[in-house]
């Protein structure tokens, strides 16, 4: 009776987390298809081509409007790989120290800090870009405002670093202690055995924690919206205003006549960013795996 009892509840559960993992997949597939509907009536006005190639974004334009994708996509490249010019070596080392050089005194008091960087709300990341860093940059670049692709890129750093931080110390937790120990019975340091050994070893886990932090950064919305500038021109240098993806929607949303062009052409900006977004999720996941199955 007893047996029978603990299989039903065994079958239970697992039904409960079969269906929880069906309803995660559902509701990735609706978003998907809700952002197909809305996104491909734009092009009976607008060349697919046109959206792809060009940079001018103006759906206020008196005599034609025009939707360029161009410029937000550069704009949204810029910030995100600058921000993991930063954020991934910074990452890395601190992760490292926290994994083999850190007193375990020490590793509890950093450990929790940096976490709570990810809870910090991005409004307030934002609003810090804009009293904060960008009259920093101002005065260090001789630009008017700092409001730019770097001022961006510094904040998405901070925003993506507890992520990176977090998954590459459990990367470099997981490799073999025999690789630690044998580092260290011919003769090498501790900083040598951690640079050239256990850092090789976790490659792959550290590579799909700075992909993670990647998705964390290309879809942030407040921060870039607040920090970058929004000129919807394409960007000349780091110092240049930019508009991404995600800022374009968030300002615009909200002011466009449902089922008007500029509408759909919005949809299809999210499009864009869901399937890029999906992409980087879906290549970090398969190379955490792949790291898994290698340090097994």
């Amino acid at each position: 009776m007893r047996v029978n009892t603990r299989r039903v509840k065994e079958r239970f559960i697992e039904g409960l987390f079969f269906l929880n993992g069906m309803i995660a997949v559902i509701i990735l597939v609706g978003i998907f298809i809700l952002l197909v509907r809305n996104a491909f009536p734009g092009f009976r006005e607008v060349s697919f081509i046109e959206f792809l190639t060009t940079s001018r974004w103006n759906p206020d334009a008196y005599d034609r409007e025009t939707y360029g994708f161009l410029a937000m996509l550069v704009s949204t490249a810029m910030t995100t790989v600058g921000s993991l010019v930063i954020a991934v070596p910074l990452g890395i080392g601190t992760a490292a120290y926290l994994s083999d050089v850190a007193s375990p005194r020490v590793r509890e008091i950093a450990k929790p800090l940096i976490e709570i960087l990810a809870g910090i709300p991005s409004v307030v990341i934002g609003f810090l870009g804009i009293v904060l860093v960008g009259p920093v940059l101002a005065r260090i670049t001789g630009t008017y405002n700092g409001l730019n692709a770097i001022n961006g890129s510094i904040l998405l750093a901070v925003m993506a670093l507890p992520t990176i931080v977090s998954l590459s110390e459990d990367a470099l937790k997981s490799v073999p202690k025999s690789y630690e120990e044998a580092s260290l019975a011919l003769g090498a340091n501790k900083w040598q055995t951690v640079v050239r050994v256990k850092i090789p070893a976790a490659a792959s886990g550290i590579v799909a924690a700075s992909m993670l932090g990647m998705g964390r950064a290309i879809g942030e919305t407040m921060t870039v919206l607040m920090a970058t500038g929004n000129a919807p021109a394409m960007p000349q240098n780091w110092l240049s205003a930019v508009k991404t993806m995600t800022a374009t929607i968030a300002i615009e949303l909200g002011e466009t006549a449902y089922f008007s062009t500029h509408f759909y052409m919005l949809f299809t900006v999210g499009l864009v960013l869901f399937i890029i977004t999906f992409i980087i999720n879906l290549i970090s996941d398969v190379v955490f795996h792949k790291h898994m199955k290698m340090i097994k």
